[in-house]
């Protein structure tokens, strides 16, 4: 019998360490197994296409928020091609109920952490035993006796792929709209185990290293000693790890400090600093050290920082929202991704849904639609603001002149003037060029805030012509002469031959 495990990533980029776990605990039956990675981007047909030639008679595959509307979509295919193929599915998207896209052609939904229950399940399969339910409920295996998955990366991966890997499984805390809010506890893998794993992957050449754990920072000895790892490195490397904010001690700190630029990326979970909004959702919140802690990752570190706010959540106003934004603004000048709320099936942020007229999307991602704060058209128009505001202010393009949108005033209230005045003159969101996008900028700051043009060409120029060899945009020609003037004294570092 023949097994594919299979998965559609969001991007080429990604790799899927569920699979790999999933290999590498088959025992037995893994000779004749075999993994296929695919995209989003990928034609849905050819994937079949692909699966079906390998002629398995089971294909397993994993069920993602990204990716499920997708898969709905090939096991409608497969299932008219070759009926008799079996599918199995895993993954968030079929951990909880109620499903919200139709996976009803599917044979088997392995539910939490599969390792020991799809093993199990293909076993039956393969030995023709009766399999008492369709579906096949939680678990949680031994993580003491799991099989590392990472051997299983391929060369192509750790040349072209980020490495996913983890050191824990689980979450400490319970905030309603999180899926992680589900775990229990939790549970750690052997420190010295997983460490010996990460060095092989060095020693094939992995640079790129993202932690999947939802709190790195919540066992500091165990931090310290991943963070060791990677200072011990003598060549250029990429290491991501999602923390909490308000938990950073000062042993922590040190070992922060010492990273240098491009080497480590924190991503860090905010979603809201109204302490009312938080205890909504019940999210811990500790606002003097996020505050401090920010401060420090901002001024005393190279890290690259990932803060997230929520659009959205029960009970909180635009005003408040605004009141967020504008704070994470003046304590950093990090990326900040602005997320619109997601009911997702089995969270708890469900109880609020009476109460605060919370309605969303029963099609993927589940977004909110409306609440009794903000109207339908309230949201459109923060989804647009989330845009805009990834297109200038966290794409870096505009790392200086994009502040000209705000000045001295309230970073919300201004950008959300300028996303209003940003749609009605593309009325688009996507496929807005980097030129036209610069373009945009410079008349809504010349025209519509009356900005000085040669200030703002300055600017603007110092942003976009970081890059040697660039071409000056055409709209920015008629003030590149004084730009140049200037940078002959010092003030841009850019000289003729550059522009």
């Amino acid at each position: 019998m023949k097994i594919i495990l299979t998965t559609l990533n969001s991007r080429y980029t990604h790799s899927s360490i569920g699979l790999r776990y999933l290999y590498a605990n088959l025992k037995d039956l893994q000779q004749d197994s075999k993994i296929l990675e695919f995209s989003i981007n990928d034609a849905i047909q050819t994937i079949a296409e692909k699966l079906l030639f390998e002629e398995p008679q089971i294909i397993g595959i994993g069920v993602y928020i990204w990716n499920v509307t997708y898969v709905s979509e090939l096991i409608h295919i497969i299932k008219k091609i070759s009926p008799e193929t079996i599918i199995i599915l895993g993954g968030p998207e079929v951990t909880h109920e109620p499903f919200r896209v139709n996976l009803d052609v599917a044979d088997y939904i392995v539910q939490g952490e599969g390792e020991d229950s799809f093993y199990k399940l293909c076993s039956q399969l393969v030995n023709k035993e009766n399999v008492e339910s369709r579906i096949v409920k939680m678990s949680m295996p031994s993580l003491k006796e799991l099989i590392f998955p990472y051997q299983y990366y391929t060369d192509d991966d750790i040349k072209n792929r980020y490495i996913y890997v983890e050191i824990s499984r689980g979450c400490p805390f319970a905030c309603e709209f999180c899926l992680s809010s589900m775990d229990e506890k939790v549970r750690a893998f052997n420190l010295d185990e997983v460490l010996g794993e990460f060095q092989k992957l060095w020693d094939r050449g992995a640079r790129n290293f993202k932690f999947v754990d939802r709190t790195f920072n919540i066992n500091i000895k165990t931090a310290n000693k991943i963070l060791d790892f990677f200072l011990e490195k003598d060549e250029p490397y990429f290491a991501h790890f999602e923390v909490i904010p308000d938990h950073f001690p000062d042993s922590l700190k040190e070992k922060i400090k010492l990273f240098p630029h491009g080497a480590l990326q924190l991503e860090i979970g905010i979603q809201t600093l109204n302490l009312e909004i938080a205890n909504n959702i019940s999210r811990q919140l500790k606002l003097d050290k996020i505050k401090q802690n920010i401060r420090f990752l901002e001024n005393e570190t190279e890290a690259h920082i990932h803060l997230d706010l929520i659009v959205g959540l029960p009970g909180e106003s635009l005003e408040s929202f605004g009141a967020n934004l504008d704070k994470l603004v003046s304590l950093s000048s990090c990326e900040i991704q602005l997320g619109i709320l997601k009911k997702l099936s089995g969270t708890f942020i469900n109880r609020h849904d009476i109460e605060h007229g919370m309605v969303y999307s029963d099609i993927p991602p589940y977004d909110i639609l409306k609440n009794n704060q903000l109207s339908f058209n309230d949201i459109q128009i923060m989804k647009r603001f989330a845009r805009f505001w990834d297109l200038t202010y966290n794409s870096g393009n505009f790392k200086n002149s994009v502040k000209l949108i705000w000045g001295d005033g309230s970073v919300y209230e201004n950008f959300y003037a300028f996303g209003i005045w940003m749609y009605g003159e593309t009325d688009s969101t996507w496929k807005i060029s980097l030129q036209r996008l610069g373009e945009l900028l410079f008349k809504y700051l010349t025209k519509v805030k009356k900005l000085d043009p040669q200030n703002v060409s300055d600017l603007m120029l110092k942003d976009m012509m970081k890059l040697k060899g660039r071409a000056i945009p055409s709209y920015l020609k008629p003030y590149s002469d004084n730009f140049k003037i200037e940078s002959k004294k010092g003030s841009s570092g850019f000289n003729k031959r550059q522009s």
